[in-house]
């Protein structure tokens, strides 16, 4: 006779898969579609796998438009981002939660306040501010006008806030400077903080569109997203090229998948180290 936990058990890893299979059920089928004729996407009842399928559709579409460009210019500025919102990030949370000063409630609490402002409401005086300084319609625009994060930084303040006071009491006993703790002693027990801020930091800027559509319109700078956009209706494609255009999603789509793979791994282990950490 099955065991309850037994059932149990069986039940979780079912619902488990199923829902693994229904979020990578998209994928499979932009990339199937990738592969069909125009007729064989829109025929009825649809078919998971085309009979003969189209590889060339790939190059086809790689050639018809400047993905290299776009994918580097994805690459690049939300690299840049990343390390710029990790650096910033780390400063400020050590600073709000490990050192005293006068009025730190006040920034906790401004920093709270921005953190419910919606983002388009920061669109114009940013434009503004941008134009002022010349960074319009540059790679120079596009990194620091999203170097800091008020998400960001409550994301590594909430981190440091596990981190016991007595440790950095500790180094500053020892004679460590304020940096020297920050990185020596805080940022290691967080580092798995500072891999999932990694990680969505560079999905969100990764697939950024209205905001450096706005401030760009140099063909030159444009980031996936736009990318996409031109090749689907400025580039004629729109309603007529589906087999490219599913084609180009899913070359777009592959660098962020490899890019989860490889920190879904370095959030775990840092999660195991952070964990052992704090035990210890």
């Amino acid at each position: 006779m099955i065991s309850q936990q037994t059932l149990t058990m069986t039940l979780r890893q079912v619902l488990l898969t199923l829902l693994s299979i229904g979020m990578a059920f998209p994928f499979f089928w932009m990339v199937s579609s990738a592969l069909k004729t125009n007729d064989e996407i829109w025929s009825f009842p649809p078919s998971l796998w085309p009979s003969d399928p189209l590889w060339h559709n790939f190059t086809d579409a790689w050639a018809a438009a400047p993905f290299t460009q776009y994918i580097f210019n994805s690459i690049f500025v939300a690299t840049i981002i990343v390390l710029l919102q990790m650096l910033n990030s780390g400063m400020m949370a050590y600073a709000l939660t490990h050192m005293k000063f006068r009025l730190q409630a006040g920034f906790t609490t401004a920093i709270l306040i921005g953190y419910m402002i919606p983002a388009t409401a920061t669109y114009l005086p940013s434009y503004l501010i941008l134009n002022e300084l010349g960074l319009l319609n540059s790679y120079a625009g596009l990194i620091f006008s999203n170097c800091v994060s008020v998400f960001s930084i409550f994301l590594i303040r909430q981190a440091f806030l596990q981190v016991s006071h007595e440790l950095v009491e500790a180094g500053q006993v020892d004679g460590a400077s304020h940096l020297r703790i920050l990185w020596t002693i805080i940022v290691p027990i967080t580092r798995s903080s500072f891999a999932v801020l990694a990680l969505i930091t560079f999905i969100e800027q990764y697939n950024n569109y209205f905001w450096p559509m706005l401030i760009t319109n140099d063909p030159s700078l444009q980031l996936v997203s736009a990318g996409l956009r031109s090749f689907f209706v400025e580039g004629g494609a729109y309603g007529l090229k589906w087999p490219l255009i599913m084609a180009a999603s899913a070359m777009t789509i592959a660098p962020l998948l490899v890019l989860f793979i490889f920190t879904q791994k370095t959030i775990i282990h840092s999660v195991n180290l952070s964990a052992g950490a704090t035990k210890g």
